[in-house]
């Protein structure tokens, strides 16, 4: 449960009683400085900064952060979906990044819709060619520009996408046994 409270002209939502890290947070501010309108809310729990951005400055705030010579986040830690189902948008991709520089983690988040893609990053962070074949793989959300996305942990013509909340819990084929092609 969130409880929080408005904060400034932007409407951003901080979390009680975490003394608005995420106002003085270096990113944010530099965040905020460089796309004003990109910054949609602004989240903290227990001491870590969530940033969420809409979908179409995600490659240019990602490239931002990762090349300011005062942020550095040139780790990508993570990036994974969320499926929030029966939400509209359907879907959310997290990117967890970490800068050696500064030793800060960021997660900066994004909503997605059925079927939309998403603009890749691996050619900012290498890491994310396969984090993003393994979101596509188990969400079905595509990656734009992505220099190989196909399925990673399952086998081709693999119907459905298991991550999704409306997946049967057993499967689709429950019933009858995997036998591969030799």
């Amino acid at each position: 449960m969130r409880i929080g409270r408005m904060s400034g002209l932007s409407g951003k939502r901080l979390m009680k009683g975490q003394n608005d890290m995420a106002e003085v947070h270096p990113a944010v501010k530099k965040m905020e400085e460089k796309f004003p309108a990109s910054v949609l809310e602004v989240t903290t729990f227990r001491g870590e900064v969530n940033v969420t951005v809409p979908k179409k400055d995600i490659f240019e705030i990602c490239r931002f952060l990762y090349t300011d010579p005062d942020l550095l986040y040139h780790m990508l830690t993570d990036l994974c979906g969320v499926d929030h189902f029966p939400q509209s948008p359907r879907f959310e991709v997290v990117y967890l990044l970490y800068s050696f520089k500064t030793n800060d983690r960021l997660r900066v988040k994004t909503r997605v819709g059925e079927g939309e893609p998403v603009v890749s990053v691996e050619s900012i962070w290498k890491a994310a060619n396969w984090l993003e074949r393994e979101v596509y793989d188990l969400y079905g959300i595509p990656f734009e520009n992505h220099p190989d996305l196909r399925r990673i942990l399952l086998w081709d013509g693999y119907e459905g996408y298991p991550l999704r909340k409306d997946f049967p819990v057993e499967g689709p084929d429950f019933d009858k046994p995997y036998v591969p092609e030799v």
